[in-house]
């Protein structure tokens, strides 16, 4: 597929889920609202949206998959179809699964066991983490990747147009990994670009002040989706990772993720500190906290585009640095990494220090 065809598809994603979201917008009613009163899950937006822009995700995916399959499968090698078969799976376990949690607002374990499985079909299909050279622990490691990933897109999807801008930066880094016009890779080029043109669509919708959410219907495919691309073209992908050290794929996985680690990461360690449970929905993602310090939604979402913008081209340059000099190129991914983890879970800090700055500054302080 030349790069012109790749265009014309690409175009034709975002097009059709630009116009398969807006009548979806105008036909549905109640799928999706889950800001209802006995909904557990805290939503930033007090308005009620329709929880539905997931299904244009999957049907994307669908049209990307036939596409393949008619044109490009019969004339490639079967070397890689297990896997092929196996993120399909995933996939699509993740998507119904999140279905069924949009539609019958489910309990935190049938979403914890439909991860679970969502690693396990990786690990069945052949598409594991190559990082202990110990079978079962790789498998492991897998496992509670995939668990993690979607959980923290889960718990990014939480202001508009957030989880929709990071899920294409991730996507773009693992494009500029992949020779995404190598015949060998067409499969996650037509299933990423897919996913990339849906989520663009998306965001016609989506962005602040949205008209309607992803759902889990959405943040648990393209969780399972992530998941999967970050396994082979972050984890396994001999290509960028040079010196095949745990180093250096950690780095390159964490640059690539930055935001959700650095999100989980946050909500995760200050709800423990607070004893609460962090598998549940709340307004205290970093997300939030940056609106707490006075930046409007747009604003938040600009912060985020904008550190997912530094990632994609500190990916890329991983590309045109010379060789002897890669080990020093990773220390400065390294660095970046925790300068931006630190500035994610710094925002709670930002909301105490606004509350004191007022309080001194009021008439009465």
């Amino acid at each position: 597929m030349d790069l012109q065809a790749l265009l014309i598809f690409f175009i034709t994603i975002v097009v059709f889920c630009g116009v398969l979201n807006y009548l979806l917008l105008k036909w549905t009613k109640t799928l999706g609202r889950k800001n209802d009163i006995n909904d557990e899950e805290v939503r930033w937006s007090e308005d009620y949206k329709p929880a539905i822009g997931g299904v244009g995700f999957y049907i994307a995916f669908i049209i990307a998959l036939m596409v393949y399959f008619a044109l490009f499968k019969p004339y490639l090698s079967q070397a890689k179809e297990l896997a092929e078969y196996g993120i399909v799976l995933c996939v699509t376990l993740g998507f119904f699964a999140g279905l069924a949690d949009d539609a019958f607002n489910t309990v935190p374990w049938f979403k914890f066991i439909a991860q679970f499985c969502c690693g396990l079909i990786l690990v069945i299909f052949g598409l594991q983490i190559s990082f202990f050279d110990v079978a079962w622990l790789d498998a492991l490691l897998t496992i509670f990747w995939t668990i993690s990933v979607m959980n923290s897109i889960n718990m990014l999807d939480n202001m508009d147009g957030i989880t929709a801008s990071v899920g294409i930066s991730i996507l773009l880094c693992a494009a500029i990994c992949a020779l995404p016009f190598s015949v060998a890779n067409i499969f996650y080029t037509l299933i990423c670009g897919g996913t990339v043109a849906s989520l663009i669509g998306f965001l016609f919708l989506n962005w602040n002040p949205a008209k309607m959410f992803m759902g889990d219907t959405g943040s648990q495919m393209l969780g399972a989706m992530l998941a999967a691309v970050g396994i082979t073209f972050f984890w396994n992908n001999d290509a960028i990772i040079t010196d095949h050290s745990w180093y250096s794929k950690l780095v390159i996985v964490m640059t690539a993720f930055v935001i959700p680690i650095g999100d989980s990461l946050t909500v995760t360690i200050n709800r423990l500190r607070r004893g609460q449970s962090p598998f549940v929905g709340g307004r205290d993602h970093t997300t939030h906290h940056l609106s707490y310090a006075g930046l409007t939604d747009r604003q938040v979402a600009y912060v985020i585009i904008g550190l997912s913008a530094i990632s994609v081209l500190l990916i890329a340059g991983l590309q045109y640095i010379p060789k002897p000099n890669l080990s020093l190129y990773v220390t400065i991914l390294f660095i970046y990494c925790i300068l931006a983890i630190g500035f994610l879970f710094s925002t709670p800090r930002w909301r105490k220090a606004k509350s004191k700055y007022q309080t001194l500054n009021s008439p009465t302080g």
